[in-house]
Formats: C-alpha cells, sequence, structure tokens
C-alpha cells in the first residue's frame, strides 16, 4: 500500500489517507455564518476522498476576521450551519477540523476580488489590534497594541471558540499560529516590539501562543487532535526562523499538541520567497526529524507521486493540499488510481471509476 493511502491515527481519531484539505478562506460569510457555498465547497472535498477537511480559518472573534466576509465561532447562531456541514464530511467518510484564527493587524479587509484595502468603521470595518502597533502595509490604519486585558480576551475567545467547535462536531481544531495573523505577530521579532513579558526575548514571544494552547485544551478532550499552523520562516532577516521554529515544535510537543501544520510566511512585506514545488517541506522535514513530531507539509504540492515521495523519504506525515484541491475536488480519487490503489469511491459515482 503507498503511504499516501495509509491511514494515520492521531490520539483517537483515525484518518483514512494522509490527504488533508488545507485552510482555504472563501470570503462567502455574512457575519460570521456558513451556508451552502461552504457546505458544498467543504462537502465536496469531503466526497472526493480526502482524510481531512479543515475549514477556512474561522474567527474567534467579529474583529479576529480577516475580512468582513470571513467565516466565524465567535457566538452559538453560528453552529447550526455549521454541524450540518460536520455531518456531511462526516458521513462522506472524511474527517472534520477546524482552524480557528484571530487575524490581529492584518484584519478589516474588503473582499478581495472587489478591493485589497482596509475597511472604514462607516462601511463595516473595525479598529485592529496587534502585539505593537506597527501596520503591515504603510496604508493600512494603525493596530491598537493590545493590553494585558485584550490578551486574556484573545484568550478567553479561542477557548469559547473550542468549545462551541467541538459542539458542533469538529473532531480535529487548529490553533492559526502563521501568516502574519495575530499570533504569529507575537511570534516575530518584526512586529513584536513589546517591552513586557510578551515581547523581546523567544520565551516571552512564544507566551500568548502557549496560553492559548492551554486555555483551548481546558475544553478540548483527551481523545481529540490538535493542530498548530506555523509559518516556520518570515524570510527575512531578523525575523522568525527556522532554528525558533523546531525550538518552538519541542516545546509544543510537550504541551500536548499533537501536529505541526508547517507554512512559512506571509507576517512581512518585504519577504522574498523560492516559491518552486516542495519549497517549504524542508522545513516540515527539520521539524519532524529535530522535534520527533507529526507534521504536515504544504506548499505547491499538486501530484500524487510527488506527495508519496514526501512521505515515502520521511520529510513529512500528512500532506496538506490548497489550489490543487480548488482545481479538483476529486484529487484524492485520481491519485489514488496513480498510486494504483483501490480506493472506496461514493456509491453514487461508482459507475465512472473504471
Amino acid at each position: 500500500m503507498s503511504i499516501l493511502f495509509s491511514p494515520i491515527q492521531i490520539k483517537n481519531v483515525v484518518l483514512k489517507n494522509r490527504i488533508v484539505v488545507s485552510p482555504m478562506c472563501e470570503y462567502s460569510s455574512i457575519d460570521g455564518f456558513a451556508n451552502n457555498w461552504h457546505l458544498v465547497h467543504l462537502g465536496s472535498r469531503a466526497v472526493g476522498g480526502a482524510g481531512l477537511v479543515i475549514t477556512e480559518a474561522a474567527a474567534i472573534s467579529p474583529e479576529g476576521r480577516i475580512s468582513i466576509v470571513d467565516l466565524g465561532i465567535w457566538k452559538d447562531e453560528h453552529k447550526p450551519k455549521l454541524k450540518e456541514i460536520v455531518d456531511f464530511i462526516h458521513e462522506n467518510g472524511a474527517v472534520a477540523g477546524i482552524q480557528l484564527a484571530h487575524a490581529g493587524r492584518k484584519a478589516s479587509f474588503d473582499i478581495p476580488w472587489e478591493s485589497p484595502a482596509q475597511v472604514d468603521k462607516e462601511k463595516g470595518g473595525w479598529d485592529t489590534v496587534a502585539p505593537s502597533a506597527i501596520q503591515f502595509n504603510p496604508k493600512d490604519k494603525m493596530p491598537i497594541a493590545l493590553d494585558l486585558e485584550g490578551i486574556e480576551k484573545v484568550k478567553s475567545d479561542f477557548k469559547a471558540a473550542s468549545k462551541r467547535a467541538l459542539e458542533v462536531g469538529f473532531k480535529v481544531i487548529e490553533i492559526h499560529a502563521a501568516h502574519g495573523y495575530l499570533l504569529h505577530q507575537f511570534l516575530s521579532p518584526l512586529s513584536n516590539k513589546r517591552n513586557d513579558e510578551y515581547g523581546g526575548s523567544f520565551e516571552n514571544r512564544i507566551r500568548l501562543l502557549l496560553e492559548v494552547v492551554a486555555a483551548v485544551q481546558e475544553v478540548l478532550p483527551s481523545e481529540n487532535p490538535l493542530f498548530v499552523r506555523i509559518s516556520a520562516t518570515d524570510w527575512v532577516a531578523g525575523g522568525w526562523n527556522e532554528v525558533e521554529s523546531v525550538q518552538l515544535a519541542k516545546i509544543l510537543k510537550e504541551k500536548g499538541v499533537d501536529v505541526i501544520d508547517t507554512s512559512t510566511g506571509g507576517l512581512a512585506r518585504e519577504q522574498q520567497i523560492p516559491v518552486a514545488p516542495n519549497y517549504q517541506v524542508k522545513f516540515a522535514e527539520s521539524i519532524k526529524k529535530e522535534a520527533s513530531i507529526t507534521t504536515g507539509a504544504v506548499g505547491l504540492i499538486t501530484d500524487a507521486q510527488q506527495a508519496e515521495d514526501i512521505l515515502k523519504e520521511e520529510k513529512a506525515d500528512l500532506i496538506f493540499m490548497a489550489r490543487e484541491l480548488l482545481r479538483n475536488p476529486y484529487f484524492p480519487l485520481h491519485a489514488a488510481k496513480q498510486l494504483n490503489e483501490d480506493v472506496k469511491w461514493p456509491v453514487q459515482y461508482e459507475r465512472a471509476k473504471q
């Protein structure tokens, strides 16, 4: 059997294969509510054969949204539609996961295909927050540096969102600490210029993430896996880097985190990213080997044999896919054929299998 189509057990959750639908913002919500777009988008990837389907970044608070049309899980009214989606994913053989996020200074943006700018309050925008009053873009509104009360709210919001996610039926929770969003902003010395217990040293910069992990674990049953997505490097000199990522991963493992979803970048406009197939895999590999923790690889992985080779060479344990699954929701079914694996198709589609 190919490794890509071998099952993997994480805590008490078994994934039928190693293909993960990576979180992908859809910018299709009103007031954070999921709708039929999300049902079809996520559901079709479950029908298409993925082992784990993770929602787009779900905001833990209204001010935590990246855009005015982001998915949310900050109030109980969000739960019914999410439950419908979760139930459909599980009915079709995949496991449902949710990514919980706070955008920090990279928040309050317009619908991206209509405007790349932040939205004014008069048009539904809001004040953004960050570890320090430093903009991401020069034209962005100046974020408000979080005080200790604001930090406590962030932790409380992550905990409350996790509780709702579990009530809905999600089996996997992923904390988003990558791509320049709030928790990543605390990690990186480029965006964190604080002089209190949340800034300066490595130990201080990782403090909020560790406290968020602890807050989530207060409500997370022992059988449910906890993932953390990180950007392993800022791709900028003097920023968050691979060495710190390995060190953080070791600590997260000690704290009970099960998987490091390993991405890169997103924090600094001056980043220089050598984009190419597998360009981020080496970071997943170093974290897997040096921190002895399960990792996911992501980034321009588009082919079944490519994914199989990453696993066979023990560079990662899971393959997170985004754009390829946008192009082809049924990629796993076709990949199985490419790797000579006989996997179960939905009975409604079996007549097209051969």
